[in-house]
């Protein structure tokens, strides 16, 4: 099992989902703002048949926010300047924290939470920099409020939970229940840690291994359509195919279960995979659903080569949450008799 899982487990026990924001497993290396989609001097590599290599250990780390914040107004981009003094603020707040370690007096929660000794810790993150201020691209640099039919329909599902929360496995987030962690996608955000992929190429697909839970996504490209309307599933349908150098990728047949921030059954999600340099993959893409926003929007997120394998994620072996949870809820009630 991963030590990483450890924290995990252990956050979801307290009646939380512990997210440190952006790390990685991957060793620090120099910062230096991300290659972009519009690099046109750098040719990728080739796999055995002919299509762009995008093969490989990759990190998704950021501490680009997924929306902008709302004091940056319309500010896209920050200056080269600007970007300076943030990293070197992050960089000093680090050090703080790597000094302090355990220095002070404590409890056993303190030690579990020394995110240091996970290799969780800011400063040891193969984090990709980036000019943006957001990754969501464009003007408002923010999700689109939902339609009202979204709100009622998302208003109308936390209702029916309420008071149900512990009746049994079955009302437990899907998270909690190891099936689907929002970050596996599509589209595929930043994680809190464990933000590590593995692409592996073969004639006709694409397959995408992350660390943290234990899905592959293997994306046939060779012109087959989607599946008939009826067959919904987790992580959708998806099918793919080459445009020059980027995988273009669209994915539908969602369940409404899946409800990615609010979406219904109707999201359809295209992504764009661009290796924009040899450590570079710039991944972009765009959500959509008339049922649950006016317009689409879009992001952009930076993924950074990495030299580490990918551990595994032991959900389920490790999901003393989920028992914890549960347990605790029927000693409580035994209690109120």
């Amino acid at each position: 099992m991963s030590h990483r899982y450890v924290l995990a487990t252990a956050a979801i026990g307290a009646g939380v989902i512990f997210v440190p924001y952006a790390f990685s497993q991957a060793q620090p290396v120099a910062a230096k703002p991300a290659a972009t989609a519009t690099s046109k001097t750098w040719t990728p590599p080739r796999t055995a048949d002919g299509a762009p290599d995008l093969q490989g250990f990759w990190t998704n780390a950021t501490e680009t926010p997924l929306e902008r914040p709302k004091d940056l107004g319309s500010k896209e981009f920050f200056t080269p300047e600007e970007l300076a003094t943030r990293q070197k603020r992050s960089e000093e707040q680090a050090a703080k924290r790597l000094e302090g370690r355990q220095t002070e007096p404590g409890t056993a929660a303190d030690v579990h939470y020394d995110l240091a000794q996970f290799g969780l810790d800011r400063s040891q993150s193969n984090a990709a920099v980036s000019l943006r201020t957001s990754l969501i691209t464009g003007p408002e640099g923010r999700i689109p409020p939902m339609l009202p039919e979204a709100q009622k329909r998302n208003a109308e599902r936390a209702a029916n939970t309420r008071g149900h929360q512990f009746d049994g496995p079955e009302s437990r987030p899907l998270s909690e229940r190891c099936i689907l962690w929002p970050n596996e996608g599509p589209p595929m955000l930043p994680v809190g840690y464990n933000g590590n992929l593995e692409i592996v190429q073969s004639p006709g697909y694409v397959a995408i291994m992350q660390e943290m839970i234990h899905d592959v996504r293997i994306i046939p490209t060779d012109g087959r359509p989607h599946v008939a309307s009826n067959v919904r599933q987790w992580l959708g349908d998806s099918r793919g195919h080459w445009e020059g150098n980027t995988l273009v990728v669209e994915t539908t047949n969602f369940t409404d279960k899946t409800n990615f921030r609010g979406s219904s059954e109707n999201l359809t999600v295209v992504e764009r995979f661009t290796r924009t340099a040899g450590d570079t993959i710039t991944y972009q893409f765009t959500v959509s659903d008339p049922s649950t926003w006016d317009k689409p929007w879009s992001a952009e997120i930076p993924m950074r080569k990495s030299d580490s394998l990918i551990y595994e994620y032991a959900c389920q072996e490790g999901n003393y949450g989920m028992a914890n949870n549960l347990s605790g809820a029927r000693a409580q009630e035994s209690k109120a008799k």
